[in-house]
């Protein structure tokens, strides 16, 4: 296979939009199992001591993820996640007010290989969603195993990820006076395996969860689609019934994670590696959907619900389809 380099002549903005993109796809692939081995190994140097006063740390400190985390937000606004939403480039569009009164459940559609766009304009200040939504704070579900990473889970608690069980989404939608936003990759891993370029699969038929919630919170539904975000990585041809998604699914089944077989383009060059494509990604947050506080809701009050969300999420989608780039003719999958 001929490699294609990247021309020596690259200006230095591009290159550190290059750099900024290559130090996040670590973080979210490899600073986790780097900081497990680094506890364990720890003890057997004359550095022992940190894993043992982190240790104790984090007995006093493990709920504190679900209990909203533990925001920073400096870091929210290093320089660098400036840089990485130049790279794509990644924009935040408003379509409607939300009232900081109120809490949000923000469904965030489709999930892609690494959510670039739900890291971007909701962990980070680069994107505006402060300016934008004035009053809100925004809070990022991730699966609850990356917060029993020894040193990572700091790391995603200061940009405010919080574990996406029941108990931690619902400690900032508890809250009297309004003004929180959880941000739920509705389709969750299953959907990464969905994630080829030009396509639009959204799983959505059994995912009621978020939805009931909102509905024992009294939390206003707000469908997000971002358009894009399955085009930054192309993916191993894995279609229903052959035996690669078999095997996919069966690991997702055991670990809770998918593994979607993805590459793009690397540092230096342009034919392979894990840095994603220089593909524009728009996050446009559509119109609330009001919802009452109900506790105990019956399963047709979901399933209403539900049914309306999904027509939202679709109107949203056909609204905001032709300003970028995709065909007339294409529509939302719901799997």
């Amino acid at each position: 296979m001929k490699v294609d380099f990247a021309p020596v002549e690259v200006p230095m903005q591009r290159r550190l939009q290059t750099a900024a993109v290559a130090q996040w796809v670590y973080s979210f692939l490899g600073l986790a199992p780097t900081c497990i081995v680094l506890f364990f190994y720890l003890p057997f140097t004359r550095f022992w001591l940190i894993s043992v006063l982190y240790a104790v740390w984090w007995f006093f400190d493990y709920d504190t993820p679900a209990r909203g985390g533990r925001r920073v937000s400096w870091l929210c606004n290093l320089t660098i996640w400036k840089y990485m939403r130049d790279y794509f480039p990644i924009k935040l569009v408003k379509t409607a007010d939300l009232d900081p009164r109120h809490n949000y459940v923000l469904g965030f559609h489709p999930h892609g290989v690494l959510v670039a766009g739900a890291f971007a304009n909701f962990c980070t200040c680069s994107t505006g969603f402060r300016e934008l939504f004035p009053g809100l704070t925004s809070y990022l579900l991730m699966l609850p195993l990356w917060f029993r990473s020894p040193f990572f889970r700091d790391y995603i608690m200061c940009a405010g990820l919080i574990p996406s069980d029941k108990e931690s989404a619902r400690y900032p939608l508890s809250k009297r006076g309004g003004g929180n936003a959880v941000v739920i990759a509705v389709g969750g891993a299953p959907e990464a395996l969905y994630a080829h370029p030009g396509t639009y699969n959204v799983v959505m038929a059994e995912k009621k969860g978020f939805i009931k919630m909102a509905m024992v919170n009294g939390a206003h539904l707000v469908p997000v689609y971002s358009f894009g975000e399955n085009e930054v990585y192309d993916q191993v041809g894995n279609q229903r019934g052959s035996w690669l998604r078999w095997t996919q699914e069966r690991l997702q089944g055991i670990m809770g994670i998918s593994l979607p077989l993805f590459h793009a383009r690397g540092i230096f060059q342009y034919s392979f590696g894990l840095i994603p494509y220089r593909k524009s990604i728009n996050t446009v947050v559509g119109r609330p959907i009001r919802v009452q506080r109900n506790e105990k809701p019956s399963a047709e009050e979901l399933n209403a619900l539900h049914q309306h969300y999904m027509d939202e999420l679709s109107s949203l989608f056909e609204e905001h389809k032709g300003n970028y780039g995709v065909d007339k003719d294409v529509h939302l999958n719901f799997v």
